[in-house]
C-alpha cells in the first residue's frame, strides 16, 4: 500500500486497524498520535498530544490517508485543529460514529470517508461499512476499503444507510455477548459449574461460527439440521419461537437506530 498514513488517537479500534494495517505492510510509513507517552508500538513515530500540543499537526503532514479515532465528540475539534496542516489532496477517515461527512467538509477542504468498523477489528475478524463523502471519489473510497480489508470484511454504502449498519454489526457483537450470558446462566441453572456453563457456551458458540463459514448454506438450513422432528432441539426451538424474537430483534435494532440518529443530530447541532 503506497500511503502515508496518519492515525490520530490510538484507542482500541483505531488501535487494532493500524496493527492491521501494519500486519499486512510492515513496512508501511504511520505517524500516529496519542494521549499517553506511554502507550506507543514499536516501529511506529508516535507523539503524546499531552506532552505535545502539535502533535496532530505533526502527524499530519505529509500524510496521504489521515484517520481520526477519537471519541465522536472530539472529532471536530481535531479536525479544526489539523485543517490547515492537511496536505490538500490527504484523504480524511473517520472512524468514529454519529458525525457524518457533511459535517466533516464543514471543517475540512479534504475528500472525507466515513466509516464504521465493530470491535473484532482487535482480531481481523471485523465487519466495516464504509460511505463516502461528497469530494471523495470511488478512488478513495476504494483506497479505504484496502485500509478496512486489513482487518476484516467491507461493505460499501450510502450514508443515508450507516446508521443502520452500526445497529446490525457495529452493535451486533454486544448482542451475540448477550446471548451468550444468558445461555451461560441457563446451564448454571441445570447444576454446571461456573467454568463449565462458560465453556460449554462459548465452544459451542465458536463451534457453530466455525461451522456456518465452512458451510456453503446459510444459519436457517444448518438450524434445521439440528432440529430432529420430535426432538429436544426442536422442543427448545418452539419456547423460542412463542416467544417472538422476530419482533424483539426488530424492535431492538429500531431501538439502537432511534439513538443513533439522536447522536447525529447532536453532533452536527
Amino acid at each position: 500500500m503506497s500511503e502515508t498514513f496518519a492515525f490520530l488517537g490510538t484507542g482500541s479500534m483505531n488501535g487494532a486497524i493500524l496493527d492491521g494495517l501494519r500486519a499486512a505492510d510492515p513496512t508501511v510509513r504511520v505517524r500516529v498520535t496519542t494521549k499517553s507517552s506511554d502507550n506507543v508500538r514499536a516501529g511506529v513515530e508516535s507523539r503524546s498530544t499531552t506532552a505535545d500540543p502539535d502533535a496532530n499537526r505533526w502527524a499530519v503532514a505529509g500524510a496521504t490517508i489521515v484517520v481520526i479515532g477519537v471519541k465522536p465528540f472530539a472529532v471536530a475539534d481535531v479536525l479544526t485543529e489539523i485543517a490547515g496542516a492537511l496536505e490538500p489532496e490527504a484523504l480524511v477517515v473517520s472512524v468514529a460514529a454519529g458525525i457524518t461527512t457533511a459535517a466533516m467538509e464543514k471543517i475540512v477542504r479534504n475528500p472525507v470517508v466515513r466509516s464504521m468498523p465493530n470491535t473484532p477489528a482487535l482480531v481481523g475478524k471485523a465487519v466495516t461499512g464504509i460511505t463516502a463523502g461528497s469530494r471523495a471519489t470511488p478512488d478513495h473510497l476504494a483506497r479505504a476499503r484496502l485500509l478496512f480489508e486489513s482487518v476484516g470484511w467491507v461493505l460499501e454504502l450510502p450514508e443515508k444507510h450507516i446508521d443502520a449498519l452500526s445497529t446490525i454489526s457495529g452493535s451486533g457483537p454486544a448482542y451475540v455477548f448477550h446471548a451468550m450470558e444468558q445461555w451461560t446462566a441457563a446451564a448454571r441453572e441445570l447444576g454446571f459449574s461456573d467454568d463449565d456453563a462458560r465453556n460449554l457456551v462459548e465452544k459451542t458458540f465458536a463451534g457453530a461460527t466455525a461451522l456456518l463459514e465452512a458451510s456453503d448454506v446459510g444459519p436457517a438450513e444448518l438450524r434445521r439440521r439440528v432440529t430432529s422432528p420430535n426432538g429436544t432441539t426442536e422442543r427448545a426451538i418452539a419456547v423460542l419461537d412463542d416467544a417472538h424474537l422476530a419482533e424483539i430483534y426488530a424492535a431492538a435494532a429500531n431501538a439502537a437506530l432511534a439513538r443513533a440518529r439522536e447522536i447525529a443530530r447532536e453532533l452536527d447541532s
